[in-house]
């Protein structure tokens, strides 16, 4: 079932091309940002970054609090993003930065970025994904929403069951993985935004056929059109 919902998402959108980023550390930073906001919103906010020169792990911690938060006002909870940001960039400087973390097992990398104050599951895998070009799957509310309308989920699940199913369904060399998490990824969220909202539009669904969303969508227009012809 996975790899057919891949397969007809692919179809109907195409590569998207994630993650939007011109480097791994802007990368890292977007995934921070991105929590409980839209995209446009984070891609301001980055902006302003650039604008200001402080689009570096050292640039940022040594940017006073109150600049940080002003450059970061785009993504929504600025001043706790502020911090996070902050916290993300200590541990990577402590570490080493990229050069030091890409050798780091996948498991004991997750490890260490969940260890950072403000950064959660979904924020980790995005990081591990789109930044280290680690195989790890990320789940996030699109994911959850389209899978139960589809059957396959709850939707109430674990993040780690959750993760650890969709990785054990879809296998492969780690490369492959790789290439298949991050397209799969980039379109559930393409399609969660064009059709799978809170209130679906159901009509150019690819997955209508086997979606019960989609048929209690059609029940609900035929009544109506059945009572606008009454």
């Amino acid at each position: 079932m996975l790899h057919t919902v891949f397969r007809r998402l692919l179809e109907r959108y195409g590569p998207q091309h994630w993650w939007p980023g011109e480097t791994p550390f802007e990368v890292m930073v977007g995934a921070v940002l991105t929590q409980n906001t839209a995209w446009t919103n984070v891609e301001r906010a980055i902006q302003n970054l650039k604008a200001n020169d402080a689009l570096a792990p050292a640039a940022i911690m040594a940017a006073r609090h109150e600049d940080l938060a002003a450059w970061l006002r785009p993504s929504g909870y600025f001043n706790v993003k502020a911090a996070r940001v902050r916290n993300f960039c200590a541990w990577y400087l402590q570490r080493g930065g990229l050069a030091a973390l890409a050798g780091e097992p996948t498991t004991a990398l997750r490890n260490e970025l969940l260890a950072v104050k403000g950064i959660g599951p979904e924020t980790a895998d995005d990081i591990l994904l789109y930044a280290f070009e680690r195989p790890v799957f990320v789940i996030d509310a699109y994911t959850r929403r389209l899978f139960s309308r589809l059957g396959q989920v709850s939707g109430d699940e674990p993040y780690e069951a959750l993760r650890a199913r969709f990785e054990r369904e879809l296998r492969g060399t780690d490369a492959e993985r790789v290439t298949l998490y991050n397209e799969y990824h980039a379109l559930i969220v393409r399609h969660a935004k064009e059709s799978c909202r809170r209130r679906p539009l159901c009509q150019a669904c690819p997955l209508a056929d086997s979606c019960s969303a989609a048929d209690s969508w059609h029940q609900d227009n035929h009544a109506g059109h059945g009572a606008a012809n009454l």
